[in-house]
């Protein structure tokens, strides 16, 4: 099969949504398939995969970082009919995922789309921050997503949480498969973290650690209260939290504010294959985000063997068994303070933990999740041969068909 991944993001930008289509290409590579990534221009970056190309971009400032892709390449367009696609996949609704949905109609063929943001919740990086404009941009995201949706002939939900959300606040009937983002366990086999806590200056500090994008969503400062809580008790314990983006400084300043200096580790950005072994050189896992659509990093920390303490939230909940593989709690820091505390001071508890976490990993092989992936593709083939779509309630399709054509002719240069 020729599958053509359509994403706004892929390396050199690290995110999870690059791991989620940089795993899955090579899983599908390894099956025999042939897997076509189109992405944003990265200047002075040189792909190590094949077939990876590149739509312009611009740095117009966005949050982490990240490239405005521009959805037009008339390089591409001549490209694409020699590969002989046979089924796309969207990693998101605009720029890129505009262009996807163009050439499925363009050449009849199947689109599927993976949900991986709540897009949402991603509101308040719009300038206005009153709440009638908070609450218009959000009804227009919700908006926007089901139009997309009603264009495609099959969703990936990350987790069954995210599931629940398009059914209930999307109306999507029909057409939705649950497939996390696998792991490549044999990341994670026979690895130490000896030479990390050598090179770190960990010693016999108990090391709580975290991952992901250092922004306002994931709930940042309910962990770092939830640490002062604990500091106080445990000076031997130490938090080290792995990523960066826009609220670093502020993470920092309120570091220093909680007098927690020397206690609390910035280790800013690091490549994928860098994290498994921090994630082995550390003795317990915590997160408190409440913004996930998957527990990716939270199944990574269970593939290192780490007992999880975390928020109960969507994502998480989805991969953790309350008091199987770790603890959830309430989205609070005195409550994740004293889970965090509970493990700490009960080894048995930690090694129970630790074990259950191993083996709940092992559920998510990169492979088994490739082959659920084809699977989907196969449904949406049969879709888009039938004239299926996805079905929206309130989506009126003929209506909201001619506006797709009108938006998409609107913006394409010289076309009337």
């Amino acid at each position: 099969m020729h599958i053509a991944q359509f994403t706004n993001t892929y390396y050199p930008v690290i995110s999870g949504v690059v791991h989620s289509v940089s795993a899955f290409r090579q899983a599908l590579s390894d099956l025999g398939h042939i897997v076509f990534v189109f992405a944003q221009n990265a200047p002075n970056y040189e792909d190590q995969e094949p077939f990876i190309f590149r739509y312009p971009a611009l740095n117009l400032g966005l949050p982490g970082d990240f490239p405005a892709t521009i959805p037009f390449s008339p390089f591409i367009d001549n490209l694409f009919p020699p590969l002989k696609v046979d089924v796309i996949h969207s990693h998101h609704p605009i720029l890129l995922g505009q262009a996807a949905a163009n050439k499925a109609e363009e050449y009849g063929l199947p689109l599927v789309f993976t949900f991986h943001t709540r897009y949402r919740e991603y509101s308040h990086y719009f300038p206005l921050s009153q709440d009638f404009v908070q609450d218009f941009v959000k009804d227009t995201i919700d908006s926007w997503l089901k139009f997309y949706i009603g264009r495609c002939q099959h969703i990936v939900a990350p987790s069954e949480s995210t599931r629940q959300i398009l059914m209930d606040d999307y109306g999507v009937k029909n057409r939705i498969t649950v497939i996390p983002t696998g792991i490549q366990l044999e990341l994670y086999q026979n690895l130490s973290g000896g030479h990390i806590r050598e090179e770190r200056g960990w010693g016999d500090d108990f090391v709580l650690i975290s991952v992901g994008r250092l922004a306002k969503e994931k709930n940042w400062g309910t962990l770092l209260g939830a640490f002062q809580a604990v500091s106080g008790n445990y000076p031997k314990a130490r938090l080290v939290i792995i990523g960066d983006g826009p609220e670093r400084a502020e993470l920092q300043d309120l570091v220093a504010d909680m007098d927690l200096r020397g206690k609390v580790e910035f280790t800013g950005m690091l490549a994928f294959d860098q994290i498994p072994a921090y994630l082995k050189a550390a003795d317990l896992f915590c997160f408190a985000s409440v913004s996930e659509t998957q527990g990716l990093v939270t199944i990574e920390a269970m593939a290192a063997g780490l007992p999880v303490v975390a928020v109960d939230a969507t994502g998480t909940r989805d991969v953790l068994e309350h008091d199987k593989e770790g603890l959830l709690t309430e989205d609070d820091s005195q409550a994740l303070g004293r889970a965090i505390q509970l493990v700490l001071e009960d080894k048995e508890l930690l090694w129970r933990y630790k074990g259950a976490a191993a083996n709940k990993a092992k559920s998510f092989a990169i492979q088994t999740l490739a082959k659920k992936l084809l699977g989907v593709y196969e449904q949406a083939l049969e879709a888009q041969k039938a004239n299926l779509f996805v079905e929206v309630e309130g989506e009126a399709r003929g209506e909201a068909k001619k506006s797709w054509r009108w938006v998409s002719r609107a913006a394409r240069p010289g076309e009337s």
